[in-house]
């Protein structure tokens, strides 16, 4: 999800370089994505050859900030600075 929240949509084999994950490791992780309408699936062809580009969603951009102040709170309750 992080890779995706600048805004910029990317196609699956740019997701898999990046990340450095298995096809079905990321896969998997994208279909989980998708089934929570945190990312929004893109189908197209490039010539004959199939592409998918995926974008996280106001949703998507949300939840993510949301799972940012979950862990900040909980860094600041560990350290003592909440």
């Amino acid at each position: 999800m992080s890779a995706l929240i600048a805004g910029e949509e990317m196609d699956f084999n740019r997701l898999k370089e990046l990340l450095e994950v298995t096809d079905g490791n990321l896969a998997s992780h994208l279909k989980a994505l998708a089934k929570e309408t945190y990312i929004e699936v893109k189908k197209s062809f490039i010539g004959r050859k199939p592409n998918t580009k995926y974008l996280a969603t106001r949703a998507g951009k949300k939840a993510f900030r949301d799972h940012l102040d979950a862990l900040e709170a909980i860094i600041k309750e560990q350290t003592g600075r909440g």
